[in-house]
C-alpha cells in the first residue's frame, strides 16, 4: 500500500503598511526558484511611499513561482510568490519581464555595477518637475531613490528650476489637489474611511475632563498630555475589555493584551497608525518614549511590517493642532477609538464657585453592533476619573 504526503502551496502576498497605502514595490528578492526558505526568513524587499521593510516568509518550504519581478509595483495583496511545503516541485522558471532600467544611468551606491531603477511614483514625480534622477541621491535600500528623496528636491527648488521642453515618461502627474480632484494617497484614506462607516453602526460620545493633574504631572515629566492619558485608557479597558476588540464580520474577539494605535500625521502622505505593543506594561514615560519614536519612524518611512499590525484599540490626538471636538472614524476592525482634543483653560465651575482650570473633550466613537451607550458612557467616565486623579 503506497503513501502519499499532502503538497501545499502558501502565498508570499504584498503587505498592507497603512491605511492609506494601496502598493508597494518589490525591491530585491532574497530567494530564487528552488531555494529553501524558512519561516520568517526574510524572502524579499519591498518600497512602498511610507516604509521601506523586508518581507518574512510565512512558512518553510521550497520557493515554487516567483510572480512579481523586481522594480515592478503591485497592490496590497497580491501574491508575489509561492511557497511549496512537504516538498513540493519546483514550477519551471517564469520570472515576469522586470521594468525596464533608465538608459544611460550610472550604477547605484552599494548596487555594484547594477543600472538604476525607479519606481513609478518616482519617475512621474521626476517628470513632473523637470528632475533628471541620475542625479538624485538615493537614501532608501542599497542607494535606491525614493520619492521622498525626489520630492526633497522639489522642495528645495533644485532641478527643477526650468520645466523641461518634452515629457516623454509614460508617467503623468495626477491632478492637483487644488485644481479639485484627490490624490492617489487621500483616495485611498478616504475609501478606508468609507468602509469603516459603511461596515460600522458608529456612534459618538463625549465627556469633559479637568486636566489640572495631567498638566501637572506631564510639566514635571518633562512629557505631553498624550501618554498619560494614554496609560488612563489602557488601564480603562481592563476594566471595559469589550472596548479593547475586533469585529470581523461575526466573530467578535476580546484581547487580553493592549496593543495601542497612535495616529500619526503624515503630511500630504496622509496618515499611518503605528502600534504600541503590550501597552499595559508601560508607565506614562515608557509610552512618551514608544510614541515618540514610532512617529519619528514613521515620517522617516523607516516602520516595519510589524509596527502598523495587530492594533486593538487606537488613540488620535487632533488637539495637538487646537481643535476642541470631532467625530473619529473607526480602524477597523476595532471597535472603537479615542479622540483627544485641545486642552484650553477656561471658567468651570468647582464647587459652586467659578474657577479657571484646564479642560478638555475626549470623544469616543463606537460600534454599536458591538458594544451600547452606556458602556461607552461608563469607558468615558472611567478615562475621566483616572485623568482628574491621577497623582
Amino acid at each position: 500500500m503506497s503513501s502519499s504526503r499532502t503538497e501545499t502551496l502558501v502565498d508570499v502576498v504584498m503587505p498592507q503598511m497603512g491605511v492609506s497605502v494601496s502598493e508597494g514595490t518589490l525591491v530585491e528578492w532574497k530567494k530564487g526558484v528552488g531555494d529553501h526558505v524558512e519561516r520568517d526568513e526574510v524572502i524579499c524587499a519591498i518600497s512602498t511611499d511610507k516604509i521601506d521593510t523586508d518581507v518574512e516568509s510565512p512558512a518553510s518550504g521550497t520557493v515554487v513561482e516567483i510572480l512579481v519581478g523586481v522594480d515592478e509595483t503591485v497592490d496590497v495583496g497580491t501574491v508575489m510568490a509561492r511557497i511549496g511545503t512537504e516538498g513540493a516541485a519546483p514550477a519551471p522558471p517564469s520570472e515576469p519581464e522586470p521594468v525596464a532600467a533608465a538608459p544611460s544611468a550610472p550604477p547605484d551606491a552599494g548596487n555594484g555595477d547594477r543600472p538604476r531603477r525607479y519606481s513609478p511614483v518616482v519617475q512621474r514625480i521626476a517628470a513632473e518637475h523637470g528632475i533628471d534622477l541620475s542625479r538624485v541621491r538615493g537614501t532608501g535600500r542599497g542607494g535606491r531613490v525614493r520619492k521622498q528623496d525626489v520630492l526633497a528636491l522639489v522642495q528645495d527648488g533644485a532641478d527643477g528650476d526650468e520645466p523641461p521642453l518634452h515629457i516623454e515618461s509614460p508617467y503623468r502627474p495626477e491632478p492637483s489637489p487644488a485644481a479639485g480632484t484627490l490624490s492617489r494617497i487621500r483616495r485611498q484614506i478616504g475609501e478606508h474611511m468609507k468602509r469603516s462607516l459603511d461596515t460600522a453602526a458608529t456612534c459618538t460620545t463625549w465627556i469633559e475632563a479637568d486636566m489640572s493633574r495631567v498638566e501637572e504631572a506631564r510639566t514635571r515629566l518633562g512629557i505631553t498630555a498624550l501618554p498619560i492619558v494614554a496609560r488612563c485608557t489602557i488601564d480603562a479597558l481592563r476594566e471595559f475589555p469589550s472596548l479593547n476588540a475586533w469585529l470581523e464580520g461575526d466573530a467578535y474577539t476580546v484581547h487580553d493584551a493592549v496593543h495601542l494605535g497612535i495616529a500619526v500625521s503624515l503630511g500630504e502622505d496622509g496618515l499611518i497608525v503605528p502600534v504600541v505593543h503590550d501597552a499595559q506594561d508601560l508607565a506614562p514615560e515608557g509610552l512618551a518614549k514608544r510614541i515618540r519614536e514610532l512617529a519619528r519612524r514613521a515620517r522617516a518611512r523607516e516602520l516595519t511590517p510589524d509596527d502598523v499590525r495587530g492594533g486593538t484599540f487606537t488613540i488620535t490626538n487632533p488637539g495637538q493642532y487646537g481643535s476642541i471636538m470631532a467625530t473619529p472614524v473607526i480602524n477597523q476592525p476595532q471597535v472603537a477609538i479615542l479622540d483627544l482634543e485641545a486642552i484650553v483653560k477656561r471658567a468651570v465651575v468647582v464647587d459652586d464657585a467659578i474657577a479657571i482650570r484646564p479642560m478638555t473633550i475626549l470623544g469616543l466613537s463606537w460600534d454599536h453592533r458591538a458594544l451600547d451607550g452606556a458602556v461607552a458612557a461608563q469607558f468615558l467616565a472611567a478615562i475621566k476619573r483616572r485623568v482628574e486623579s491621577w497623582s
